[in-house]
């Protein structure tokens, strides 16, 4: 059958608190399925926070003391992958018996990633896709994915994959993202600008999909009393204002934008339509001209440090007595 029911669902973290977060995405969650939704998304680092307006104390050439003690409180707020976060998120798909996607701040030792994580109807953990470029300061917060967290995942609903916020102007990824045949183009985001709806057209116009945008909803009354943030204390200041929309293959607008407001924001989608809109342009098909232009996409995770053994040569016991790993030349 080529016809589901998706959703995007526009809401803001409790900032800095992600048990009160984790029940408020139960809620939602609960929501959209009552809309009868096989795929919900949830917007960019929902779990975990997005802290806009915080500097972090950083300047050119030093830092300050209550700026680490933000990015800590942060740390904090954070979720490790697998984990029991991870966990909670995954019992709230299984509940809606629905596909889950959802931005999160991930935590790996001292680093912290901006993460799309997806979750299948029974719960499990399909994936993940770190945020290939931080955009301006978040690069003082997030560190870079590598290509080996790049997956466009085959699923029942089509073929499903994401990029966040600015990773959707980079040409290279959508291009990989094409030639993998993806069909359900998730963009979690924070972007609340008009020209974000054009982006989202042309993406769905160029790569023949469906795109599904979630954006936050964040007042300052969703951040604690000392968020030292540059848009003021006032708890009805609104810090991201949405525009969450789900757009067709041909460009067209399906749902939304709303703005203003949290919302679960929901269509019916015909999968076919991806093949009839791939009649006259298919970007990596019979569109492309791989005579002229070449892409190569390197899926190798990268690691500051690797630990390896040569094979079949026994280590000697080392003058404390434990083993003495010998790397391979």
């Amino acid at each position: 059958m080529s016809q589901h029911r998706v959703a995007v669902v526009q809401a803001g973290s409790t900032l800095f608190d992600t048990k009160a977060t984790l029940a408020r995405m139960e809620a939602l969650c609960e929501e959209a399925a009552r809309s009868g939704v096989e795929l919900a998304v949830f917007p960019e680092a929902y779990v975990g926070g997005y802290p806009k307006g915080l500097d972090f104390g950083a300047r050119v050439g030093s830092r300050s003391a209550a700026g680490r003690d933000d990015f800590l409180r942060y740390w904090r707020s954070a979720i490790e992958v697998p984990g029991p976060e991870c966990a909670a998120i995954s019992s709230f798909a299984a509940r809606m018996k629905a596909h889950l996607v959802t931005g999160a701040i991930e935590r790996d030792g001292g680093t912290l990633y901006c993460t799309v994580l997806f979750f299948g109807p029974d719960g499990a953990l399909l994936g993940k896709h770190r945020k290939l470029m931080p955009t301006a300061s978040e690069r003082l917060i997030w560190g870079q994915g590598d290509g080996s967290t790049i997956p466009v995942l085959d699923t029942p609903l089509g073929r499903m994959g994401a990029a966040i916020c600015w990773e959707n102007y980079m040409p290279a990824l959508r291009q990989a993202m094409y030639a993998r045949g993806i069909e359900l183009w998730c963009a979690p985001t924070v972007d609340e600008r008009d020209i974000w709806q054009a982006s989202m057209r042309h993406i769905a116009y160029e790569g023949r999909a469906f795109v599904l945008s979630a954006c936050q909803y964040m007042t300052r009354a969703d951040a604690p009393e000392d968020y030292d943030c540059i848009q003021g204390d006032d708890p009805s200041t609104v810090l991201i204002r949405g525009g969450s929309v789900i757009v067709g293959p041909l460009g067209e607008v399906l749902a939304g934008p709303v703005y203003g407001a949290e919302a679960v924001i929901a269509a019916d989608i015909h999968l076919d339509d991806t093949i009839r809109g791939k009649f006259d342009l298919d970007p990596t098909g019979h569109y492309a001209r791989p005579d002229v232009f070449g892409l190569v996409v390197d899926e190798t995770p990268r690691s500051a440090v690797t630990f390896a053994r040569q094979v079949g040569i026994e280590d000697d016991d080392d003058e404390f007595g434990g083993e003495q790993a010998r790397p391979e030349p």
